[in-house]
C-alpha cells in the first residue's frame, strides 16, 4: 500500500502466539517501533494480600474512594486493584477525566462498564461503550478512555495475563460461534472507519511483565508521532464490544450449573453472566442455587443490577462483590430456600469471573471488606475475634 504521493505505508503484522493464531495487519502512515524517550511508570499499588485463613468474603467496592489530580480519576492511572493472582487482576474505577494512551502489554483486557458511558478510542479505530458493554482490548493495542465534561463511569477491569475469547465449546472447528451459543457474532460491535490524530513526541502508558514482586511494572514510551495513524487494517484481532443485555440465557425445566451462564474464558479462569431469566419450572423445583462447593476454583460474583434472591439477607447489593474460595461451601442465605418457591423468573444481572488459582486481595479488596459477611449463614453468630 501507498499513499498518494506513492511512498509506501508501514505494515505491520499484529499476532498471538507467535503469529501461530488470530492476527491482524494493520498500515500505519509512520514507524510504529520509533521512540524518543522511555521513563518509569509508577503503578498503582499491586500488593496482594493471601485470603489466610481462608474467609468467605463480601466486598462493597461502591465504598472506594478514588484520587486524581484536582479530582480527576482515568481509566489508566486510577484503577484499583481488587483481587488478584498469576493470571488475572481485578480492579475497580470510577472516571471522570479522560485517559492518557495506554496498552497492556501483559494480556487482553476484559472491561465491563457498570455505569455510565465512554468512547474508547483504539489505533483500529473508536468503540462507544456504555451501561451494561464489555469491551475486550487485545494486548499491546493503544487505546485510551475519552469521558466526556461532567460525566462519570463505573468501570470493573478483568486483566488477563492470556487472551480472552468466547468458550471453545461454543466455536466450530474454525471459529464460528454455534447454533447453541447465547449470542452471536451479529451482536459484537467492531471498529469501522479509521481514527487518524496527528501529533508529536505522544506519550504512550504500558503496563509489562516485571521482575518484583507483583510480576508487573509499567513504563511510559514516547512516540515521534502519533500512533493512531493506521488508515487501514484486515483480520482477526481487534478490539470489539458485546452487550450484556444482547445475552440471551440458557434456561431449562431443572437448575443449569453455571457452566451454561459463561461468556469468556482466558488461561485458568472464566466469565460467566447471571442474567434476568426464566428458572427452574419442574415441580416442587427450588430456583435459587444448591449449596456448592468450589472444589476446583475460587468464584467472584459482581452484582450489577436487579434483586438477588439467594443473598437476600448477607449485606450484598448493588456494587458488591462476593469471593467464595475454593474449599468453601457456599449457597443462598437462611430464608432464601422456601422464599424462592414459585418464582418463575429472576430479575438479576451479575458478571462472575471462576479461577483456578487461589485469588488474593489487592489494596482495595482489603478496603473494601465487609468484615460481617463471614458469619451471615449463622445470623452474625461468630465465636472467633471480631
Amino acid at each position: 500500500m501507498r499513499d498518494e504521493d506513492g511512498n509506501l505505508y508501514y505494515e505491520e503484522l499484529l499476532g498471538e502466539e507467535g503469529f501461530s493464531l488470530d492476527s491482524s495487519l494493520a498500515y500505519h502512515k509512520h514507524i510504529p517501533s520509533a521512540l524518543v524517550d522511555v521513563r518509569s511508570w509508577e503503578l498503582p499499588d499491586q500488593t496482594l494480600t493471601p485470603n489466610d485463613p481462608l474467609l468467605p468474603l463480601h466486598l462493597k467496592l461502591h465504598d472506594l474512594t478514588f484520587e486524581g489530580e484536582g479530582g480527576k480519576v482515568d481509566a489508566v492511572r486510577h484503577r484499583r486493584l481488587v483481587l488478584g493472582n498469576s493470571d488475572v487482576r481485578i480492579s475497580y474505577a470510577l472516571v471522570n477525566e479522560t485517559s492518557p494512551l495506554y496498552k497492556n502489554g501483559i494480556g487482553d483486557e476484559l472491561v465491563y462498564v457498570e455505569r455510565g458511558s465512554a468512547l474508547v478510542e483504539t489505533m483500529f479505530g473508536a468503540l462507544e461503550v456504555s451501561q451494561g458493554d464489555y469491551i475486550i482490548i487485545p494486548r499491546a493495542v493503544i487505546h485510551r478512555w475519552v469521558l466526556r465534561d461532567g460525566e462519570e463511569a463505573r468501570l470493573y477491569f478483568i486483566e488477563a495475563n492470556s487472551h480472552v475469547a468466547p468458550p471453545h465449546r461454543y466455536l466450530s472447528r474454525y471459529g464460528q460461534l454455534l447454533e447453541h451459543a447465547p449470542f452471536f457474532e451479529r451482536n459484537y460491535r467492531i471498529p469501522t472507519d479509521p481514527l487518524l490524530a496527528d501529533g508529536q513526541d505522544v506519550e504512550v502508558y504500558i503496563k509489562h511483565r516485571g521482575h518484583g514482586p507483583s510480576g508487573v511494572s509499567g513504563s511510559i514510551h514516547v512516540m515521534p508521532e502519533h500512533p493512531f495513524d493506521i488508515v487501514g487494517w484486515d483480520g482477526c484481532l481487534y478490539p470489539f464490544v458485546f452487550s450484556v443485555y444482547d445475552y440471551a440465557p440458557i434456561t431449562g425445566k431443572l437448575h443449569q450449573p453455571p457452566p451454561s451462564h459463561q461468556v469468556f474464558e482466558g488461561h485458568n479462569f472464566v466469565v460467566c453472566n447471571f442474567v434476568p431469566r426464566k428458572v427452574d419450572y419442574a415441580e416442587g423445583a427450588i430456583p435459587v442455587p444448591y449449596y456448592h462447593s468450589n472444589v476446583d476454583s475460587d468464584e467472584v460474583m459482581f452484582y450489577v443490577e436487579g434483586d438477588y434472591e439467594a443473598r437476600k439477607g448477607s449485606g450484598i447489593n448493588q456494587g458488591s462483590i462476593s469471593l467464595h474460595p475454593a474449599a468453601h461451601s457456599h449457597g443462598p442465605q437462611p430464608g432464601a430456600m422456601e422464599a424462592s418457591i414459585g418464582k418463575e423468573f429472576f430479575d438479576e444481572l451479575a458478571v462472575m469471573v471462576d479461577t483456578f488459582q487461589p485469588l488474593l486481595l489487592g489494596e482495595a479488596g482489603l478496603a473494601a471488606n465487609d468484615p460481617a459477611y463471614k458469619s451471615s449463614w449463622t445470623g452474625g453468630r461468630w465465636i472467633g475475634q471480631k
